[in-house]
């Protein structure tokens, strides 16, 4: 029993490594000026670059699992860690802006989608009676990640420049995914959940016929939507809404980022003590509540950074908790492969609050639909039912009235 404890916190650990690792990407937005101007780029068309990477990112979630069962999960992320760090030292050397586009954007994106898909639902699987709090540490690192680098990157890049700093960033990365992926070992079966009836496992087809996969997709959209896109404008919106200058934008952003990472902590634990849709409707509630705010209330520092900072919880809480409540709803046996489909949300999601922004004309307008969304998916939350425990209560219903049957007879 002691070395069983020993090696799931190995486990942890390495797969903590592995999400650090993948989790730099999201440093990117500090490359996008020095990358312009050194290369006398258009910064719009530099800025492309992390949209590419977050659709691979997405994609390449739909044959994470399946990679995984044809080499397994060790060799899958040693794999990928090599690819992203050898991308991003690559990217040092890049001369065309569509270069930057295939190895920082679509080579980088597909190998990090592959990991962290992978390795998330590895460890969920490893503790299947703590899914949230266990979810709440992987996707909880992959934010350290995202926040220590914030610093390391921007040391290197004021210390050696872009070019060298690519370099360095490809080799921590690739450091931290390989050699946590030593650490990390495969999960061959979750423990059977002892109920009066063995609960079914979807696969990918089986789920795509359930109404409640789409409902899914859609509330992880747009609570995907939403983060990101507030998130990403957040030192934009500051400076036009509420009037902050430069500096103090930029700093309130970093305290944003902890208030995000903290949510996928707190909320994934809570997760595991409550039932994890009625979390996921609170978060939409209170997203809807703030964005709103933002729409039409006066705003100054105070204010503003109370709305932004709980949207930031809220998101880093729901794509924390919804790779359990994927499991909950189809099953441990296909999650990598039936999360990966509902992840798609989130590439989708990335984009379409820029689409929205550019259709609507500006910050309120684009405030207004999300608002909406929320509430469309708020109710979605209210009303959805696990299917899985639905077909139990259905077949334990059915062998009553069978067995009544048979004693009558």
């Amino acid at each position: 029993m002691n070395t069983t404890k020993t090696n799931r916190l190995w486990i942890i650990f390495g797969t903590v490594l592995v999400q650090m690792g993948l989790g730099t990407i999201y440093t990117w937005s500090l490359f996008n000026q020095p990358l312009a101007e050194l290369n006398g780029w258009n910064l719009n068309a530099v800025t492309v670059t992390f949209s590419i990477t977050s659709f691979a990112l997405a994609f390449a979630t739909l044959f994470s699992g399946k990679i995984q069962e044809k080499i397994g999960i060790r060799k899958l992320l040693i794999f990928s860690g090599l690819t992203l760090g050898i991308g991003l030292i690559l990217s040092s050397f890049v001369s065309q802006l569509w270069m930057l586009y295939i190895l920082a954007g679509a080579v980088v994106g597909f190998a990090n989608g592959t990991a962290y898909i992978s390795s998330l639902s590895n460890l969920i699987k490893w503790f299947p009676k703590r899914k949230g709090l266990i979810s709440g540490i992987s996707v909880g690192a992959f934010g350290t990640g995202s926040l220590l680098f914030r610093y390391i990157n921007g040391y290197f890049l004021s210390t050696f420049g872009v070019t060298q700093t690519f370099l360095l960033w490809g080799m921590c990365a690739l450091v931290l995914i390989v050699g946590g992926a030593f650490l990390v070992r495969e999960a061959k079966a979750a423990p059977a959940v002892q109920t009066n009836h063995q609960l079914k496992e979807y696969s990918v087809k089986e789920m795509l016929k359930t109404k409640q996969a789409y409902m899914l997709f859609i509330i992880f959209f747009t609570a995907c939507m939403s983060g990101l896109y507030l998130i990403g404008i957040a030192k934009d919106a500051w400076e036009s809404l509420a009037g902050l200058n430069a500096q103090t934008a930029a700093n309130a952003v970093a305290l944003v980022a902890i208030f995000n990472t903290t949510g996928r902590v707190v909320l994934g634990a809570l997760s595991d003590k409550m039932e994890r849709m009625h979390i996921i409707a609170g978060t939409l509630f209170v997203t809807a509540l703030a964005v709103s705010v933002l729409s039409f209330v006066e705003l100054n520092f105070g204010l503003f950074f109370a709305c932004v900072a709980v949207i930031a919880f809220s998101f880093g809480g729901n794509i924390t908790i919804f790779p359990a409540i994927v499991s909950d709803y189809f099953g441990l046996k296909n999650q990598s492969i039936n999360y990966g489909v509902i992840y798609q949300g989130f590439g989708i999601g990335a984009l379409a609050g820029s689409i929205i922004f550019t259709i609507m004309g500006g910050f309120v307008p684009t405030f207004m639909v999300i608002a909406a969304m929320c509430v469309i998916s708020f109710i979605f939350a209210v009303f959805i039912r696990n299917p899985r425990l639905k077909a139990a209560e259905v077949k334990e219903k059915e062998e009553s009235h069978s067995g009544q049957v048979a004693m009558d007879n």
